[in-house]
């Protein structure tokens, strides 16, 4: 969450991701009761990886989806997150030296809207929470389906607002007034979360969004909600 405002320049999401970077992790974890960790492993899983995949998670922050992916069993061969916010991946390079994943996980700076990849280079492609913040959907989406082998693999997460009435309503009270209090006392950064509901309220829907990836030529897309639709788990394929 990052303030009533809902430009998302580049310079503009990076310098709010970077001020929470600290407390990121731990607000992930308290905010969601742990079940961000659930959500990841399932997304890892959709790529039924074999052991031999190399990775790109993209909008990596500190580190979490690409340490799932190379920690899973079995793992990802090679892991690369790119990320535009420098002190998030600072905070995930101490993560992946406490883990001593340094060999295995590459964390680089980049923008989702041009990828620093090769055409036709990674296996699967991941991103965890991130692509609602990009200012250009359409041209991370033509990104990720250009770095992509063929019938390569994808997995986003992504935040969306129940629809069953009782709950919608429950999820937009906490979401409105609890999350954003609780984050602004632990991360001691005010406008960063006015922004997570704002952001989350004005991304795509998940039929929209499902539109956006096939426009950007993927095939076998799916949107699965994930604990009752307060999260999505879209899956898509290159096409071969």
């Amino acid at each position: 969450m990052i303030s009533s405002s809902l430009s998302k320049t580049p310079d503009r999401i990076a310098r709010m991701f970077d001020a929470i970077a600290t407390r990121y992790d731990f607000l992930n974890h308290l905010l969601s009761i742990g079940i961000d960790r659930r959500w990841r492993r399932r997304a890892i899983r959709s790529l039924s990886l074999t052991g031999r995949e190399r990775v790109l998670d993209i909008c990596t922050g500190t580190g979490d989806l690409a340490i799932a992916a190379r920690t899973a069993r079995p793992p990802a061969a090679r892991v690369v997150g790119v990320d535009f916010a420098a002190a998030m991946l600072r905070v995930g390079h101490e993560k992946l030296r406490r883990e001593q994943l340094t060999d295995t996980i590459a964390l680089v700076r980049g923008d989702a809207t041009s990828i620093p990849a090769a055409d036709a280079s990674v296996d699967a492609v991941t991103m965890a929470f991130g692509i609602r913040n990009v200012e250009n959907t359409n041209a991370a989406c033509d990104e990720i389906y250009r770095v992509l082998k063929r019938s390569g693999r994808l997995a986003i997460l992504e935040f969306s607002i129940p629809t069953t009435p009782g709950l919608r309503a429950a999820y937009l009270w906490y979401f409105n007034q609890i999350l954003p209090r609780i984050g602004r006392l632990v991360s001691r950064h005010h406008a960063a979360y006015g922004y997570l509901p704002a952001s989350v309220g004005a991304f795509a829907s998940p039929v929209e969004f499902v539109t956006v990836l096939r426009q950007s030529g993927f095939i076998d897309i799916s949107a699965v909600p994930l604990t009752m639709g307060i999260v999505f788990l879209y899956t898509a394929r290159r096409s071969a």
